[in-house]
């Protein structure tokens, strides 16, 4: 063989030196992304992040639901282009998933919400801010594109209100309203590893500075980690923003508290955490624009229903018309057209876009977010469906159980 024929098949490629590139050059998947971000993050954020509550029954099964489906494909269709927008509460998204609230952003990576907001409006989808975001609504509200805010109703009720005005004041479109988090879950992986916010020097954190350097370099150069948007009253209490929290979910919130936030709140309004077809059906009543089915990734009620199972019951039971969300284990494409084709208007999206800040701050949360996407196009021209409703109209025949014996619906 001769030296050129050889060269053009050994095809060396330059080495990255840059972290970025380096990490992105070997990212293929979500998963890809999970796994570089675990390798930046300290054992703290890596249990906080995947951790759920109690004995993790939830956070395993949600994942694992996706698994109970077929997709039943058509083929020897034209499907040279497909058209994967469609509308979300009242405007139209590039694709049919949104950015779901997560809090403490900025202790997965320094640009946190930033980085989170610049990467949704690049691409054009919605993004949710959390009440526990650490940089407040009114800085991210400077980014622009289609963001959503979400609210806990908390004890301090002023508070609450205070939150609501200042978000429609900065020009976000959605309030989503967090309804499962009367108490907090037993989060057992933060307890064994003694995780706080905003972290503690400990011996054991000073020793993981030699294994996780690049973290603690970002954590130590930048601001202090806080709740941007309840600084205020959780330095006035003189406590850590985590106890803060605790101290504010409120037990005894009611239908009436989302009466008044209806009555307050002048744009789309979204339930997130009914279950229950009665529950859909007393926020439709309420005025709520939509619910969205979470067991909140598996961190607060274990064995709670999980929202891809519970999906085709709710829509039954509540009709077609009326727009529901899911979220809880979706890690690929194919898992989003499996929701759309059981009855979803469209997904929420938490631990994938924070595994890509994790991995590559802003260009690895725009990455998680193309591999969702681009697997979601994929799954449809392989599918033979050209349009997102055509998915959702002939969800029962493109989807079954796994036996391969029983439509989805039944």
């Amino acid at each position: 063989m001769r030296a050129a024929e050889l060269k053009e098949l050994l095809q060396f490629r330059r080495p990255q030196l840059r972290r970025t590139e380096r990490v992105l050059a070997n990212c293929v998947t979500v998963d890809d992304l999970h796994r570089a971000a675990m390798r930046y993050w300290p054992r703290g954020v890596r249990g906080y992040v995947d951790g759920g509550a109690d004995g993790e029954v939830s956070l395993t099964r949600n994942r694992a639901a996706f698994q109970d489906f077929d997709l039943v494909p058509t083929v020897l269709r034209d499907v040279t282009t497909v058209d994967t927008s469609t509308t979300l509460l009242g405007r139209t998204s590039p694709m049919p998933f949104a950015l779901g609230p997560t809090g403490y952003t900025r202790m997965m990576h320094p640009d946190g919400e930033w980085a989170v907001a610049k990467a949704a409006l690049a691409t054009g989808i919605p993004y949710t801010l959390s009440t526990m975001g650490t940089v407040s609504l009114e800085d991210v509200a400077t980014v622009g594109g289609d963001l959503w805010f979400q609210l806990y109703i908390w004890r301090d009720r002023d508070l609450m209100r205070e939150l609501i005005s200042r978000a429609a004041s900065a020009g976000y479109r959605c309030l989503m309203v967090t309804v499962d988090t009367v108490v907090s879950g037993l989060r057992v992986r933060d307890h064994h590893n003694g995780f706080t916010l905003p972290p503690r020097l400990s011996p054991a954190a000073v020793a993981d500075m030699a294994l996780h350097p690049a973290w603690w370099a970002g954590l130590l150069a930048g601001p202090g980690i806080t709740f941007a948007n309840v600084e205020r009253s959780a330095g006035a209490a003189g406590e850590t923003v985590m106890a803060f929290a605790a101290r504010q979910f409120d037990p005894s919130v009611t239908w009436d508290d989302i009466a008044e936030v209806r009555t307050r709140w002048p744009g789309p309004l979204l339930l997130k955490g009914a279950f229950s077809p009665a529950d859909v059906r007393r926020a439709r009543e309420c005025g709520v624009d939509a619910v969205a089915l979470s067991n909140h990734g598996g961190r607060q009620l274990d064995q709670a229903w999980t929202p891809i199972r519970a999906l085709p019951e709710i829509r039954g039971a509540i009709g077609a018309d009326f727009p529901l969300f899911v979220d809880s284990g979706i890690r690929r494409g194919t898992d989003i057209a499996i929701a759309l084709a059981l009855g979803a208007t469209g997904c929420l999206i938490g631990r994938p876009y924070l595994y890509g800040l994790g991995a590559a701050g802003e260009r690895g949360c725009a990455a998680a977010i193309g591999m969702l996407g681009d697997g979601f196009t994929r799954a449809m021209q392989l599918l033979g469906v050209t349009t997102v409703s055509e998915l959702q109209q002939r969800g029962a025949e493109l989807v079954r159980r796994y036996s391969g014996r029983t439509p989805c619906g039944t």
